[in-house]
């Protein structure tokens, strides 16, 4: 298959990422793009990436136009740009019957969201919102053992993703992520939340599989002079009866990605982190913990599939987006061959990126009223 991407220009980091993990399955090759809104560096860009000049293009919308009209065209787009571009930029591509891949937050609003959902199910078309690391293998084997209702019923959950790279004003200081994400502009109404505790919601959701129905959320700037949050503490009532606690924060100083869940069931408890992501911890009530690995034994077909190198050797955040670039292509090559699969692929959808993004603001909305308790349910899809 062939994809075109829009961002990737000099200096970009999340563009390269997309680029190495669609190499890795060997599914589509890079044919068109618009890198950047400079011409000379959309023209290093392409030729940097072995992308032919007539298939560099000044805007999106005209890349979409002519893309769609090819015979050759590209079979879909990426979309590795700042927040505030998402909802326009994919949805130009959904016009014109293009498959669409995103990264998040999916846009700034609720209705944009629902939008996006609305047109991609009505054209037919496989959007993905690339919450990579539902890719892990031992994810995918947390998630096999939760609903297979191993865990019994889940009554806690636990979820946090601590960073510190924004720690200081580094966005004084030429960083240029840290720029537009601690933009109102930019990003929308949140930095934090929006960053990474969308993350933390998909994570769990995709694992565990509850539903939000309340929100208490303190979303608190502890330094000074940003415009947006940099820490959040968020409580969850489930429906069903199970609570959560998610902690994202940007200023926790020492901690890298620290992206983690807990999950406690009445029948047993597991435990992952993504800084050490081929190790899942499992303990059944009565019993000794158990440490799986990845390759190991006692694991299910969901991360025998998505395992990409021997026991021992680390697959890394590379291959996770590999993993659900994989499905999401295997999705449109069985769209196109006209294919109807019984086990269809699991990859994070436009659906997804919509309740991430009402996430996002059901926290704002609380933390507004004082962390009162706002309704939280997702939205009807």
């Amino acid at each position: 298959m062939k994809y075109g991407l829009i961002g990737g220009g000099p200096g970009s980091f999340i563009a390269g990422v997309h680029r190495a993990a669609i190499d890795m399955t060997r599914a589509a090759d890079l044919v068109a793009g618009c890198f950047s809104r400079k011409a000379e560096k959309n023209r290093t860009a392409a030729s940097s990436l072995g992308v032919a000049f007539d298939r560099i293009y000044a805007s999106y919308s005209e890349m979409a136009e002519r893309e769609a009209a090819r015979e050759d065209g590209i079979d879909f787009v990426v979309v590795a740009t700042p927040n505030s571009t998402h909802y326009t930029m994919s949805r130009a591509f959904l016009e014109q019957g293009i498959d669409v891949s995103c990264d998040k937050p999916l846009c700034f609003t609720v209705d944009e969201a629902l939008d996006l959902v609305r047109t991609a199910r009505d054209k037919g078309l496989f959007f993905m919102v690339t919450y990579a690391y539902t890719g892990y293998p031992l994810v995918r084997h947390a998630r096999e053992l939760v609903r297979s209702g191993q865990l019994g019923d889940v009554r806690v959950v636990i979820a946090e993703y601590p960073q510190d790279w924004l720690a200081d004003r580094v966005e004084d200081q030429g960083n240029v992520q840290a720029q537009w994400r601690t933009d109102p502009a930019q990003a929308g109404i949140s930095c934090c939340v929006g960053d990474i505790g969308t993350h933390v919601e998909n994570m769990v959701h995709f694992v565990t599989g509850l539903e939000i129905e309340k929100i208490s959320a303190t979303l608190t700037t502890f330094v000074k002079g940003r415009p947006l949050e940099d820490n959040a503490l968020i409580a969850i009532k489930y429906k069903g009866g199970a609570v959560g606690h998610y902690w994202p924060s940007q200023v926790a100083i020492g901690r890298e990605n620290g992206l983690a869940f807990r999950v406690y069931g009445t029948e047993a408890s597991l435990e992952w982190e993504q800084e050490t992501p081929d190790v899942l911890k499992f303990t059944k009530k009565g019993h000794p913990l158990t440490i799986l690995t990845r390759g190991g034994p006692g694991l299910g077909p969901e991360a025998t599939r998505w395992t990409r190198l021997p026991a021992g050797h680390p697959d890394g955040l590379f291959a996770a987006w590999a993993n659900i670039y994989e499905a999401y292509c295997n999705s449109l090559k069985n769209k196109i061959r006209k294919k109807t699969c019984d086990e269809p692929e699991v990859f994070p959808t436009v659906a997804d990126g919509a309740r991430g993004v009402k996430f996002v603001h059901d926290c704002v909305k609380s933390n507004r009223a004082d962390s009162a308790w706002v309704d939280a349910a997702a939205p009807v899809l």
